[in-house]
């Protein structure tokens, strides 16, 4: 039986000490290896086109010459197969605005820990969207905020049911398959089919593009669901 591939890790980070922290977490996983670092985004963008390969990038938010939401874009549109894990000291929510908005399917807190880091790798490599629970209240909090917010484009809401809209929120939450299933007593199987219909239907590409659009469209809005953390 042939055995699984290690998930092929970028390190795009202008500050050398965060990368060696990083790498000396992620190298010590049987499953994972850090095949490239970084000091910028330009570089982040040539790492992921390099014959070695790339599975996940974790990618800072400021660097010099390319900050890390250009470099994310253009990731994303080259077509590559990476995914872009977004890490940063800055919970600025513009910030995850715009990584989601540029394609990122993750956003994490550097103070995350060590086994959060490696469930986020995970979870981003196969595919699915993570978010910190902090930076989603803040997200949440922010775009409610904002002026003209009095109702959603009606073109991209009238698409959904009143159980994918549900769905849609506690996706925006950051509940997985599992917690949403729980939540709304359903088995993790309907809900997944929910959540393939509710991407097919909005033209969106994962669930982090979803999340984006649940801010943009102020389907969550502060004390739908109460935010621990």
């Amino acid at each position: 039986m042939t055995e699984p591939q290690p998930i092929r890790l970028v390190l795009a980070d202008d500050q050398e000490l965060v990368r060696l922290g990083f790498r000396m977490v992620l190298d010590a996983q049987a499953d994972m290896t850090v095949v490239a670092e970084v000091g910028n985004g330009q570089d982040a963008v040539r790492a992921v086109s390099a014959p070695a390969g790339c599975d996940v990038v974790l990618m800072d938010i400021r660097m010099p010459i390319m900050d890390g939401v250009e470099a994310t874009r253009r990731i994303v549109a080259s077509g590559a197969a990476a995914k872009v894990l977004v890490l940063t000291t800055f919970d600025l929510d513009e910030y995850v605005y715009e990584a989601l908005r540029a394609g990122a399917s993750g956003f994490l807190l550097k103070d995350v820990e060590p086994v959060e880091l490696l469930r986020a790798v995970r979870v981003v490599a196969a595919g699915d969207a993570l978010l910190a629970p902090r930076v989603t209240r803040r997200l949440i909090l922010e775009f409610a905020a904002r002026p003209g917010t009095s109702a959603p484009s009606s073109g991209v809401v009238d698409r959904l049911t009143e159980r994918e809209r549900e769905i849609v929120r506690l996706v925006a939450y950051g509940l997985s398959n599992l917690e949403i299933a729980g939540q709304l007593v359903i088995s993790p199987l309907t809900v997944k089919t929910h959540v393939s219909r509710v991407l097919s239907k909005l033209g969106c590409r994962d669930r982090a593009q979803l999340v984006g659009l649940a801010y943009e469209h102020h389907l969550v809005r502060p004390g739908d669901r109460r935010q621990d953390g």
